[in-house]
C-alpha cells in the first residue's frame, strides 16, 4: 500500500483539500447529467461510484474527524447509495498510511526515544491504518505487542473538519440541518473521547477487567508505562476481521458461538457495567484462535445514567407497553413525549413510539432470536423511512442519550445480521 509522506495538518490546507474534492463532484454531476441528455433512463450508479471514490480519497488523506464520519457513515446502511457504503466500509480497516518518519517523530514527542530504542523490534510499515489512528507491530521481551499510534493534528482540526465536512454529508444523506447538526455533534463528541489516548487505555482496562469472566471473549492485556496521549500499547491479537472471518465460510455453530459472545458482552456492559463499549463497527473485533471474539480497540465509551437507563431497558422488556400509563411515562422520562403536547399530539407520538420500540425490541420477545432473517431489519428501515416523511419529525425527540445507545444497539444488530448468528437473548436481561 502507498504510504503518505505527509498530512494536511492546517486549516487552510485542509480547506484547500475540500474545496478541490468538491470541484470534483461538482464535475461528476455535469458529466453525469450530459449524458442523461443522450440516455434519459441512465440511473446514478456511476455518479455515486464516482463521487464516492473522490470523496473516500480525499478523507482517506485527511483523516481525523473527517474519515471518521465515513466510517460512521458506512455503518448505517440504510442512507446511503451501496457505492458509499462500500468505499467508505474501507475506512473501518484500511486508509493509506503515515510514513515511517512521521511515526518516529511522534514517539520522540512522546517519550524522548524512538521506537527502535524502545522496542526490540518495531516494524516501521504499518499493519492497519484507520481513521484517527494507525497501527504497528513491535516485539519486547519475546511479547508480540500492537501500538497504536495517533495521526499529527487530528485533535486540532475537529471542528474545523466538522463544518468542512457538512456541504458533503448534506448531499450524500439529504438530512435537513437540524438532524445532520445533532449527527455532527455526536461524531465531534465521539471523537473527543477517542484521542485521548491515556483515557482509552484507562477505560480499557478497566473494562476488559470487568468483562474477563465471560464466555468466549477476550481481549489484549495494555502497558501504561509504554502508552502516552499519542500511543497505545497492547498485546498483539492475531485473528480475523468479521469479512476475512465470513470467507472461511464459518459454520453455523461457530456464528452461533461468535454472535453469543458479542451478545454477551454488550449486554453485560449495558446491564451490569451501566457503561458500554459504543462504536461497534467490525474492525474493533477479531476472531481468533479457539474460536473466540476479541475486542481491540475502546476508544469510545458511553456512560448510561439511571434516569435513561431504567425507562429505556424497561421498554423493551416483553409485555411491558401493555400497561398503556407506564409506557407513557416511560416516554415523556426520555421525552418522546413532551410536557408541551396538546392530547392529539400526546396520542400520535404514544403509537409511533410504540410501534418504533416494539420493532426494536422484538429480539428480546423470545428467548432466542434468528438475526440472520431480512424481514426485522427491512421492517425497521421501512419505518425509519416513513417517519422522514412525516412533519411531526422534522424535529428530532428524545433525550441525547440516544444517538449513542440506538448506534450502539443498531451497530450490534447489523453485526449479528452479518454473523447470521441466532443468540439466547435472555442472557444479562435487564430485570
Amino acid at each position: 500500500m502507498k504510504v503518505q509522506e505527509s498530512m494536511p495538518s492546517s486549516k487552510v490546507e485542509r480547506s484547500a483539500k475540500f474545496i478541490k474534492t468538491g470541484v470534483q463532484i461538482g464535475g461528476n454531476y455535469i458529466k453525469h447529467y450530459s449524458k442523461k441528455l443522450f440516455n434519459p433512463s441512465l440511473n446514478k450508479d456511476q455518479l455515486n461510484e464516482d463521487n464516492a471514490t473522490d470523496i473516500y480519497a480525499s478523507l482517506s488523506q485527511l483523516k481525523g474527524s473527517a474519515l471518521k464520519i465515513a466510517q460512521m457513515l458506512s455503518m448505517d446502511k440504510n442512507i446511503m447509495p451501496t457505492a458509499y457504503i462500500d468505499k467508505f466500509s474501507q475506512s473501518q480497516y484500511n486508509a493509506p498510511p503515515l510514513s515511517g518518519p512521521l511515526i518516529v517523530r511522534t514517539f520522540t514527542k512522546s517519550f524522548g526515544k524512538t521506537p527502535q530504542d524502545l522496542f526490540d523490534s518495531f516494524n516501521l510499515n504499518a499493519t492497519n491504518a484507520a481513521s484517527i489512528g494507525q497501527v504497528h507491530q513491535a516485539t519486547l521481551n519475546g511479547k508480540r505487542l500492537a501500538i497504536k499510534i495517533q495521526y499529527p493534528g487530528v485533535g486540532d482540526s475537529i471542528s474545523s473538519d466538522l463544518k468542512l465536512v457538512k456541504p458533503f454529508a448534506f448531499r450524500i444523506l439529504g438530512m435537513n440541518e437540524k438532524d445532520l447538526n445533532i449527527y455532527i455533534k455526536e461524531v465531534e463528541e465521539r471523537l473527543l473521547e477517542e484521542i485521548d489516548y491515556k483515557l482509552e487505555v484507562k477505560r480499557s482496562i478497566e473494562i476488559s477487567t470487568a468483562c474477563k469472566n465471560l464466555n468466549n471473549i477476550v481481549f489484549p492485556q495494555y502497558y501504561p508505562a509504554y502508552s502516552s496521549d499519542k500511543i497505545i500499547t497492547m498485546d498483539w491479537m492475531e485473528g480475523l476481521h468479521l469479512k476475512e472471518f465470513l470467507q472461511t465460510n464459518p459454520s453455523q455453530r461457530l456464528r452461533n458461538k461468535i454472535g453469543q459472545a458479542l451478545w454477551d458482552f454488550y449486554h453485560f456492559q449495558q446491564h451490569v457495567l451501566r457503561k458500554v463499549h459504543a462504536d461497534p463497527h467490525p474492525g474493533n473485533f477479531l476472531i481468533i484462535e479457539g474460536e473466540k471474539l476479541a475486542v481491540i480497540d475502546f476508544g469510545c465509551i458511553k456512560e448510561i445514567p439511571d434516569d435513561f437507563y431504567e425507562p429505556f431497558f424497561a421498554l423493551v422488556q416483553p409485555g411491558f407497553m401493555q400497561n398503556k400509563e407506564a409506557t407513557i411515562k416511560a416516554f415523556k422520562q426520555l421525552e418522546l413525549i413532551l410536557s408541551s403536547d396538546n392530547k392529539k399530539q400526546e396520542a400520535f407520538y404514544y403509537n409511533a413510539y410504540k410501534e418504533m420500540i416494539a420493532l426494536f425490541s422484538l429480539p428480546y420477545a423470545s428467548e432466542t432470536f434468528d438475526f440472520s432473517g431480512n424481514d426485522f431489519f427491512e421492517d425497521l428501515y421501512t419505518w425509519g423511512e416513513k417517519i422522514t416523511k412525516m412533519p411531526e419529525f422534522k424535529q428530532p425527540r428524545g433525550v441525547k442519550h440516544f444517538i449513542y445507545i440506538n448506534r450502539t444497539n443498531f451497530g450490534l444488530y447489523t453485526i449479528l445480521n452479518e454473523l447470521k448468528a441466532t443468540v439466547n437473548t435472555r442472557n444479562y436481561r435487564h430485570s
